[in-house]
């Protein structure tokens, strides 16, 4: 049987998106929960979502669901009854995008993976059921001043443009690999109070049960990660003690928090915290890059690949064929 999926060309699909006269609404939600028949699962959310116009990127596994997705907003209630009527995945939380561009995705990929955020390690390593303590912002913010050691659980590209101050970060661009060095990194402080944050709150959820695992006595978690945390701020009319922006997986890249800039540019090391690919296709990279050195560059990271992007589209496939450019970023730090 043919796997359901969306066969458009980006350029096709983003012509009809230009064309609709709604607007989207961008939502990320995740669940760990334990599913049976996960390809079932996918072709019927495939199928449902589809109907209704949703786009984003959707990881299945049989440890739960984690979605990065927009909806047209005329069909918003409807989508959220489709997913309250499922026993897996009913009253779950929506985070709700801090800005909304013209378009955060251009179609629906659902994919079916081992775990919905990978850690490489073997499964029944720890349990992943056993988290910390949820806090929502005002009470994050409170443990912050009473001193408790913020960890940041995101990649280091993230928080190159925007952390809590004095949170510890890691160097490294994995998250099973991340779990290692803040364990490493904070061995000899099991016995304090640590609080760790991501974008939405899944790597958190994972992150929290194995530093217990390991011995951390007392672990906590922003709730719903630094998208909900921007919300509540806003709408309690707190401080913000996050600054920068927030890396986000989708078309916007980021989205600010506050109008702090902490980056610099890959190029010249002037503040900046746009992120971009290399406008070499062979190289691919991602980094950020000043909107000077981008004019100059022409969107390349290297002398060498705007030369290759200034090339005329016919040389460009010709070198372009049969290679295939690999995830890479290139640090300004």
């Amino acid at each position: 049987m043919r796997k359901l999926a969306n066969h458009l060309s980006r350029e096709q699909a983003m012509k009809e998106i230009a064309a609709e006269s709604f607007s989207r609404q961008t939502i990320s939600f995740y669940r760990y929960i334990l599913l049976d028949n996960v390809e079932e699962l996918r072709d019927q959310l495939f199928e449902e979502w589809h109907k209704l116009g949703v786009l984003g990127r959707v990881y299945l596994s049989s440890e739960g669901i984690n979605a990065q997705i927009n909806v047209p907003v005329p069909n918003l209630e409807t989508f959220r009854a489709s997913i309250d009527t499922s026993p897996y995945f009913k009253d779950v939380p929506f985070k709700l995008a801090i800005e909304e561009p013209a378009t955060s995705f251009w179609k629906l990929m659902i994919k079916v993976r081992k775990q919905i955020v990978a850690d490489n390690l073997p499964a029944g390593t720890y349990d992943i059921t056993n988290v910390g303590t949820h806090l929502n912002a005002e009470e994050f913010n409170r443990e912050i001043e009473n001193g408790a050691i913020v960890v940041d659980m995101r990649n280091k590209y993230e928080s190159d443009i925007g952390k809590f101050s004095n949170a510890v970060t890691t160097d490294t661009q994995r998250f099973g690999d991340e779990l290692h060095e803040v364990v490493e990194k904070l061995q000899d402080k099991k016995g304090e109070k640590v609080l760790l944050y991501c974008t939405g709150g899944i790597r958190c959820e994972k992150a929290s049960a194995f530093l217990k695992h390991k011995g951390f006595e007392d672990v906590s978690q922003l709730y719903g990660g630094i998208i909900n945390y921007k919300h509540e701020i806003e709408e309690k009319k707190l401080e913000s003690k996050f600054i920068g922006k927030n890396y986000v997986f989708d078309g916007r890249m980021a989205e600010a928090v506050t109008a702090d800039v902490i980056g610099k540019c890959f190029t010249c090391k002037s503040p900046a915290d746009s992120y971009d690919n290399c406008a070499n296709d062979l190289c691919h990279a991602l980094f950020i890059q000043c909107a000077s050195c981008k004019e100059k560059m022409f969107g390349a990271c290297s002398e060498e690949c705007a030369k290759i992007a200034a090339l005329p589209i016919e040389e460009k496939k010709v070198l372009r064929k049969g290679k295939k450019a690999t995830f890479k970023v290139l640090s300004s730090t």
